[in-house]
């Protein structure tokens, strides 16, 4: 008789463990989850860094001026040798995702690589008089202006019109008196 109650007992066990799981499978799928509570992504400044990059750098470092609140600088970094690299990162006023990135590296692996494999078209755009290239991409697409002894790219996740935004507001300054 203990030997046909304890299988009763491991089976009722069993059972009732299933019954638990697909009951709260069920209340998960059909209760409604909050996407709102997500950490956001938060603002930074990037005036220091962007004082240093523009005293260190061998090339007029780019930032923009006169964008909107709305335009959300998320990241910033400056790399000094062997290949200097400038990179400020953004939200835009949609949530896309918009990079300056600069760099004294070979253009053509530094354009492969600030642009997630982007590979180039045959359009440019004309913004603030200087003639920059399009890139098209799986992930970012971008614009790129080749100077003398760096390579700018604006990249990211959003479309070549506010790339074009983001471009047409760079101001490119070095700081002579380091």
């Amino acid at each position: 008789m203990a030997g046909r109650n304890g299988k009763k007992t491991v089976g009722s066990l069993v059972l009732s463990l299933g019954v638990c799981v697909v009951a709260a499978g069920v209340a998960y799928a059909f209760i409604p989850h909050d996407a709102s509570k997500e950490t956001p992504v938060k603002r930074v400044d990037y005036r220091i860094e962007l004082l240093t990059a523009r005293r260190a750098a061998s090339y007029p470092v780019a930032a923009p001026t006169g964008l909107p609140k709305a335009w959300k600088p998320t990241s910033v970094r400056y790399q000094g040798e062997p290949n200097e690299a400038w990179h400020l990162g953004f939200l835009d006023p949609d949530g896309e995702y918009v990079a300056v990135e600069q760099s004294t590296d070979k253009p053509v692996r530094f354009i492969d690589d600030a642009s997630q494999g982007a590979e180039e078209t045959n359009r440019t755009q004309t913004i603030g008089g200087e003639k920059w290239q399009r890139y098209e991409g799986e992930k970012y697409d971008a614009l790129v202006l080749k100077s003398k002894g760096s390579t700018t790219l604006v990249t990211g996740t959003a479309g070549f019109g506010q790339l074009a935004k983001m471009a047409g507001a760079l101001e490119m300054k070095q700081d002579e008196s380091a």
